[in-house]
């Protein structure tokens, strides 16, 4: 018997993941965190909502979002889209 497993790429995965960040985001703390794109080994994300503006915002966005990405994705770099 074989058994299929989808395989998903990269981009596909880090989607996902960043939708389950925006999830805990928006719930804890009333932001927001998009997918901008994935270009080469660099993923553009964009902050929304209570983010915006909050001098905490550069934290979010390379302790959680950044963090959490390299975890499960090492060789890809996160920047803020403009």
């Amino acid at each position: 018997m074989t058994i299929n497993i989808p395989q998903f790429t990269d981009e596909e995965r880090i989607a996902a993941l960043i939708e389950q960040l925006d999830a805990y985001i928006a719930q804890y703390h009333g932001g927001a965190v998009e997918l901008v794109g994935v270009e080469g080994k660099k993923v553009k994300v964009r902050l929304g909502g209570a983010c915006l503006n909050c001098p905490l915002s550069p934290a979010t966005l390379q302790g959680w979002v950044a963090g959490t990405i390299k975890q499960f994705f090492p060789d890809y770099d996160v920047e803020e889209a403009a």
